[in-house]
């Protein structure tokens, strides 16, 4: 696995210069496009040169990306990411963010899910209703790693920016505790088990999103309190952040609460309470330097992954067209589900309808979605969702990711 890590991140590396130097795209774009094209190469190799596609094959099999993203690089991309979030305008934003970070993800699980399935009768292929709705479940919710690498590029207002922001932050965790609660639903279907289906999800949600928030509070005011005991060894600061990230993370694997959920609380406080965007003083200073190397490291190799990975999909028309079907039904399904919450709240945005635009083409799909439809047993149910998630989640990342910035300035100029 490391060998096959290594040679992903020399990979990511390579395509960030060329990125850099010529194309000048969005970096997550950049990177997924030349993965997309490397792999095109590779497999057009495959009748001439077999060791050399195999080569590549067994790299991207032998880097586990369902294990990489989601006990590995997601715990510092998180946190990365949620350092630099203003608890102030988080709170400012709070019941939207709240809203969106549940209702609508429920909402959108369901509707997802029933049209996915009705879809997919009428083309006949079979997929059961409750394995459509852990597709809706996956899919559902914003990916912060994409959202928050597409938003550096995108002028947006800053309420704006705030919901998308906080919303894609704190969905993955729900979204992951929601499709954890259906895979119990799916097991006790085929086990025939009933009467303790609420009291398991019930029990569940307390679990990992309570507890996550919980533990990441308590994660999050240790870490600020050790960092300030040290602040005049920058060095040393650095380090007990990174084994908040390392240990927190496997911690709460082991307790069972929501790491994700864990490293964007932990990450908020200690952001705040270190005042780190002023980015004075050598501790600061180094702290920012260091997150920022650290987020685009993981964020490269997380995107070459997601490119390099498509070798995995076996071509079937049916699961084509379902997937192009499926990439309207969830961007209609993220209108309805951003609509319904953000109609019972008062905003500070004139043009509502506006804003639920922008927030429906800038709820970005990525890399969580892929891993969760990895992470199903092998059946004919997981290859169909993985597919479907992979043409949506690529149309999201390539054309929304590249749109959303000309979309802004089409609406509010």
């Amino acid at each position: 696995m490391l060998q096959s890590f290594s040679i992903i991140f020399a990979i990511a590396s390579f395509f960030n210069f060329v990125n850099y130097k010529w194309l000048k795209l969005p970096t997550t774009i950049g990177l997924m496009l030349m993965s997309l094209a490397t792999i095109l190469i590779i497999t057009i190799s495959k009748s001439i040169i077999p060791g050399f596609y195999q080569f590549f094959c067994d790299i991207v099999t032998n880097s586990d990306f369902k294990t990489l993203l989601l006990d590995g690089i997601l715990s510092f991309l998180l946190f990365a990411g949620a350092l630099h979030v203003n608890i102030e305008d988080l709170v400012k934003e709070k019941w939207s963010i709240i809203l969106f970070a549940t209702l609508g993800v429920l909402i959108s699980t369901f509707l997802v899910g029933g049209m996915t399935f009705g879809i997919a009768q009428l083309i006949g292929i079979e997929l059961p209703f409750l394995h459509a709705l852990l597709f809706g479940a996956l899919i559902s919710p914003t990916d912060p790693i994409a959202v928050m690498a597409i938003l550096k590029k995108a002028n947006i207002a800053k309420s704006l920016s705030i919901k998308i922001e906080g919303e894609s932050l704190f969905n993955d965790g729900i979204g992951v505790v929601v499709f954890s609660g259906i895979l119990i639903l799916a097991g006790m279907g085929e086990h025939h088990i009933e009467g303790s289906v609420g009291t398991e999800i019930g029990k569940l949600f307390l679990e990992e999103a309570v507890g996550g928030i919980a533990y990441g509070a308590v994660l999050g005011f240790l870490g600020y309190q050790c960092i300030k005991s040290v602040k005049e060894n920058p060095q040393l600061s650095v380090m007990i952040s990174l084994a908040i990230v390392m240990g927190g993370y496997a911690l709460a694997l082991l307790i069972h609460v929501s790491g994700p959920l864990a490293m964007v609380v932990a990450g908020i406080i200690i952001g705040n309470k270190l005042n780190i965007k002023s980015n004075t003083g050598p501790t600061r200073k180094l702290l920012n330097e260091i997150w920022e190397v650290l987020d685009d490291i993981f964020n490269g190799i997380l995107f070459v992954l997601i490119g390099l990975a498509i070798h995995l999909l076996k071509f079937n028309i049916d699961h084509l067209i379902l997937g192009v079907t499926a990439i309207v039904i969830v961007l209609i399904s993220r209108f309805i589900s951003v609509f319904l919450p953000y109609s019972l709240l008062k905003h500070s945005e004139s043009k509502s309808i506006k804003t639920v635009a922008i927030l429906t083409w800038g709820g970005l799909r990525g890399g969580i979605s892929i891993a969760l439809a990895l992470s199903l047993s092998d059946n004919s149910s997981s290859e169909i969702i993985l597919y479907i998630t992979y043409v949506v989640v690529l149309f999201s990342i390539i054309v929304q990711g590249l749109s959303i910035g000309k979309l802004v300035k089409k609406l509010y100029n």
